[in-house]
């Protein structure tokens, strides 16, 4: 039997070496590749093209449902489960519509990660947390929230900005000139009615953009 191929990608080493030692406990299952921040995600992805990709949501770089996004508009054949510590129904919602197929929480790993990876095997959605009934309710609801009221650009703009990255850093992170990425700055401020980085970062920890 063809062993399943599992990429993992999360900013931190304990919980990719658990996440690991989930998958490895079954026989026909492999961990293919492992990245800390979503532009490797998308990197080794498409270099390694497994079954199932496990993407925390808030990965350095690039979030984890714009890494969904990137593999969706690329029609790859990889399953993305979005792995996150947030049990919120709007992040579940915009992981879905993004491409994912999965959103489970980091504390329900022990209990329903294996089950998670065999919903994707099979092509079959999977969430869990306490956002799952609402999701299955509302997850094809318009979402009005003021997440939802910045581009997927801006959205990566916002996150890279709190993460301490200057306008030169984004720009060859996200392969953009200096003026494109200052263009998404000030439109992002714009939507947000704000003016200044600090109040940017504020809104990033808040809608979990990053963690604090």
């Amino acid at each position: 039997m063809t062993a399943k191929r599992i990429l993992i990608a999360d900013d931190h080493e304990v919980v990719r070496s658990g996440v690991r030692a989930i998958i490895e406990s079954h026989d026909n299952w492999e961990v293919v590749g492992e990245a800390d921040n979503g532009k490797d995600a998308i990197k080794l992805i498409l270099e390694k093209m497994p079954d199932v990709a496990i993407v925390d949501y808030s990965l350095p770089l690039i979030n984890g449902v714009e890494v969904a996004r990137n593999v969706a508009a690329r029609q790859l054949k990889v399953e993305i489960m979005i792995f996150t510590m947030h049990d919120s129904d709007v992040l579940a919602q915009e992981a879905f519509r993004a491409g994912a197929r999965a959103f489970l929480l980091k504390s329900e790993a022990n209990r329903q990660l294996s089950s998670a990876v065999e919903a994707l095997l099979l092509h079959k959605p999977f969430f869990g947390g306490a956002v799952a009934e609402k999701l299955l309710v509302n997850c094809l609801a318009a979402n009005t929230t003021q997440l939802n009221s910045l581009t997927p650009r801006e959205r990566m703009v916002v996150q890279l900005i709190s993460e301490g990255h200057s306008n030169k850093s984004m720009s060859e992170v996200l392969n953009l000139s200096v003026k494109t990425i200052e263009t998404h700055r000030a439109s992002a401020m714009h939507r947000l009615s704000v003016k200044s980085t600090a109040a940017l970062v504020r809104y990033a920890i808040k809608n979990m953009f990053i963690q604090p």
